[in-house]
């Protein structure tokens, strides 16, 4: 038994090797995207890769037909999204670091990875419409720069005249 048991293991793990080694790169790229990192110092965005393999290969015996990259593109969206507060802003220097993590979260699922409106709202678990709205709200500001706060224009004080 335990001789069967390896076979499927090494099979198991060639497998997952194959895979990663296709999908690496590209996933490893989304999550760089996420934390806002620039491509060449991206520790938090290797981490959240690895955690989100690991839990693929743990699932992948589950995976019964199911494509491997959207499920770790699942988890590495899901791991993102709970720990969104720790990457608000990344250290600087991505190309995504003006957005918020929701913004980002959206538009790498939508534009850079090609998800659907409805498959990244029933994710995400908001409507639609309101995935639409940020995704124009992020791609908005990453064309014109941040947005101006609500009340105020361009040059404007904060302080009320005396």
């Amino acid at each position: 038994m335990s001789q069967r048991h390896s076979v499927r293991d090494r099979r198991r793990a060639q497998e997952f090797d194959a895979f990663v080694a296709g999908a690496a790169a590209r996933l490893l790229h989304v999550a760089t995207l996420l934390t806002a990192e620039p491509p060449t110092a991206n520790p938090l965005a290797q981490r959240l890769l690895t955690t989100a393999l690991a839990r693929t290969y743990a699932d992948w015996d589950r995976l019964r037909g199911e494509d491997p990259y959207d499920r770790t593109r699942q988890e590495l969206a899901a791991r993102f999204a709970r720990g969104a507060w720790r990457h608000h802003r990344g250290p600087g220097g991505g190309v995504l670091e003006r957005l918020t993590p929701q913004e980002r979260l959206v538009l790498v699922l939508l534009v850079y990875d090609g998800v659907a409106e409805e498959q990244a709202a029933a994710f995400l678990g908001i409507p639609a419409e309101r995935v639409r709205a940020i995704c124009t709200r992020a791609v908005s500001a990453m064309r014109h720069g941040p947005a101006t706060p609500p009340g105020r224009r361009p040059g404007s004080r904060l302080e009320a005249a005396p």
